[in-house]
């Protein structure tokens, strides 16, 4: 995993700070927005997520089939790419600890992902109301997956139920 979110080539301009504890509710207003670290999608990553997943598309398994489909690398599915950027919320801290429960997401591929791609992610809160108890949020937020050029290769909108207050 590559940890560097400090710039460099292909650094996203303007990006926001990275949390370092999860978020309750009340600290998470629309608008908020934060950054993650970067991770490197490895031909390990592909492989194994492809054969445990049933993913066997010579697309992802087949370098000379994608270069015939006209890709100039392994790509890597969807899925996989919005397992990565949530593996990059979690793993950032964001919900450490307040997070309550995964409701439910769109999500939109913008561009291609490679095998050697290094991806990132910009997420901003775009939607947070109380749920009936009182005791818990529901927050929405628009998560944006960018490659080491700064491209957008995906965008992608979960919503969680989140605790109001920290337990300890």
């Amino acid at each position: 995993m590559n940890d560097d979110s400090s710039g460099g080539s292909g650094s996203i301009p303007g990006l926001p700070p990275r949390p370092h504890r999860g978020w309750t509710f009340d600290e998470q207003p629309v608008g908020k927005r934060w950054s993650t670290s970067r991770r490197t999608i490895t031909e390990t990553d592909l492989v194994v997520y492809a054969t445990q997943f049933g993913f066997a598309e010579g697309l992802f398994l087949d370098a000379t089939a994608a270069e015939r489909a006209g890709y100039e690398g392994r790509l890597v599915p969807g899925s996989l790419v919005m397992s990565l950027a949530e593996g990059l919320i979690i793993s950032g801290g964001a919900i450490a600890g307040t997070g309550v429960a995964y409701l439910g997401a769109t999500v939109e591929v913008k561009g291609p992902t490679f095998v050697g791609d290094t991806l990132q992610v910009v997420a901003e809160v775009t939607a947070a109301r109380l749920t009936s108890r009182g005791d818990r949020g529901i927050v929405t937020t628009r998560n944006e997956v960018f490659n080491q050029h700064a491209s957008l290769v995906m965008v992608y909108s979960p919503t969680r139920m989140v605790l109001c207050r920290h337990a300890d």
